[in-house]
């Protein structure tokens, strides 16, 4: 395999945001608290052990959701050491996509498991953990209900509603049998067939599923993997619960920074709202909201007082379900943590955060931009080289591309931009004699000058045209190769599923990644099997 690292300002792909953070622009840095490095986790670590984490709690409710799993000896000694004051976490999260989903699933997982490992060496004296949270109390079903796979989507169709996690995996059958009969007979296809087909036999809810897929997938590495949606979890969460729901406090802070974003360049992401909780029944979720005086979840006949709705909090917290602008209160009080690692997306509702976590007397971890990766296999290997195009070459947009293999492998002369230049001479030396003659008469002559230079333009449009139809089958092949690396002109990670790596390279394609990314690197990853 050959390694090439990018900067993050050669990837058009990515937003402003996603590169400046990247990048370390001076502007976004008042957004965050730590910088980005190996060094300033020394400073993380002592301020997260000014806040106490209930451990035992922790470990607890783990020991509890991996009955249901087969852990391995490495899983299982990072949840007792969790147990240990000198233990910490990095943190990586994603809802429970239809089999993984999309490619930055992995990747996402793979950048913590190595900044764990790096802590590790770095910091002898401290034990690091990587975390998997899957996010199983979002509802929006048509967000993770589908997969990209050999080109084709399939998805997964259920009548239910409410918390995904909280789905039925009998509906998963039908997925299941098209899953195998695109994936064909191999050996690897069977043995990835028999993980995917125990996920989902093995685990009535499919919250099992998504983390029984995770484990059997990554837990030679010793990730550990969280359901946060636990009563437990949620009894320990219930002043933060209290304090939003009856004081409101998160909308006007994120709104601040969000204002502050926008002055600094950058637009605000987040929708923060008067009370960032759903309230949790069977088949819902729904926002709460306060109105005349009285506590009402949306499309029910449900309401509360003040006082009747402390008393809920209390007695069923696992009801409470927080938004995108409350979950990272809800993990970083939980998890003894010292970093999040996510995509650009992901970190810009994180860098709306500081002041929140500021007020709610929490640390504000360090925020690591996951690896991101362009895989690009033997067979697209091959082709790139026959084209004569580099790895820059294919981040170019494709009509830039094509223009310029035309002009690189083309035996004439198709450019008139010496022309231009002559024609733009000759017209600005008629404009001077027509303005002494009569100066009425410079803009009639400016308009023809006008008309003329674009008659050339669509002359010279014509030549490329010409030669790009000598180069037909060239440029057929490069629109091809452009779509199959950046499908939907976008990135590979945020369509393709890690299935079709997995039956070309086995494990091996989780070892490649592993040996090759590091979190640390603020750069673009391109792995060229040649």
């Amino acid at each position: 395999m050959e390694i090439q690292q990018l900067t993050y300002d050669q990837v058009p792909y990515l937003s402003k945001r996603d590169q400046a953070y990247a990048l370390a622009v001076p502007a976004l840095r008042p957004f965050y608290k730590y910088d980005v490095n190996l060094e300033a986790f020394a400073q993380v670590i002592q301020d997260k052990k000014k806040k106490a984490i209930n451990r035992q709690a922790l470990i607890e409710v783990l020991a509890e959701q991996y009955q249901e799993l087969s852990p391995s000896e490495a899983t299982l000694k990072n949840i007792q050491a969790l147990g240990q004051d000198n233990t910490f976490t990095v943190v990586t999260a994603h809802q429970p996509s239809l089999f993984t989903g999309p490619l930055y699933y992995i990747y996402k997982v793979i950048s913590a498991i190595n900044l764990a490992e790096q802590l590790r060496r770095r910091y002898p004296t401290q034990n690091f953990v990587p975390v998997f949270i899957t996010g199983g109390e979002d509802h929006d079903f048509e967000e993770v209900n589908h997969l990209h796979l050999f080109g084709k989507t399939i998805s997964w169709q259920n009548a239910e509603s409410g918390p995904v996690g909280m789905m039925k995996t009998d509906s998963l059958q039908p997925v299941l049998a098209e899953v195998k009969e695109v994936l064909g007979d191999s050996e690897r296809a069977g043995e990835l067939y028999e993980i995917l087909k125990a996920s989902v036999e093995q685990h009535a809810q499919y919250s099992g599923a998504a983390r029984h897929l995770a484990n059997e997938l990554f837990k030679a590495y010793g990730l550990v993997i969280i359901d946060m949606n636990h009563r437990r979890f949620k009894q320990l969460f219930i002043p933060y619960i209290k304090e939003e729901i009856l004081e409101q406090p998160s909308k006007a802070l994120v709104e601040k920074a969000q204002s502050e974003l926008e002055k600094a360049g950058f637009s605000g992401q987040a929708y923060p709202r008067e009370i960032n909780f759903f309230y949790l029944q069977p088949g819902q979720r729904e926002r709460i909201v306060e109105e005349a005086g009285r506590f009402r979840v949306l499309n029910t006949e449900l309401s509360f007082s003040r006082e009747e709705l402390l008393q809920e909090i209390e007695q069923h917290p696992e009801r409470f379900s927080p938004n995108v602008v409350m979950r990272p209160i809800f993990q970083e009080a939980i998890l003894p943590n010292l970093a999040y690692i996510g995509g650009g997306g992901e970190l810009a509702y994180w860098l709306e955060r500081k002041s929140q976590f500021e007020h709610f007397g929490l640390n504000f971890p360090m925020l690591v931009r996951r690896n991101s990766v362009l895989f690009i296999d033997g067979g697209n290997a091959k082709r790139l080289e026959k084209l004569n195009l580099s790895v820059a070459d294919i981040f170019r947009d494709i009509e830039e591309l094509v223009k310029a293999y035309v002009h690189e492998n083309t035996e004439n002369e198709i450019s008139l931009a010496e022309e231009k230049v002559q024609l733009e001479a000759i017209f600005k030396q008629v404009e001077r004699k027509a303005g002494e003659v009569d100066p009425t008469l410079v803009k009639a002559f400016a308009a023809e000058g006008a008309r003329q230079m674009n008659s050339l333009q669509q002359l010279e449009t014509k030549l490329m045209r010409a030669e790009k139809q000598r180069h037909d089958t060239a440029i057929n092949q490069m629109r091809a190769l452009k779509e199959k690396l950046f499908p939907g002109n976008g990135l590979q990670e945020r369509y393709d599923n890690f299935m079709g790596f997995y039956l070309k390279y086995g494990r091996g394609f989780f070892e490649v990644l592993k040996e090759n990314l590091d979190p640390m690197e603020s750069t673009f990853t391109v792995v060229v099997d040649r």
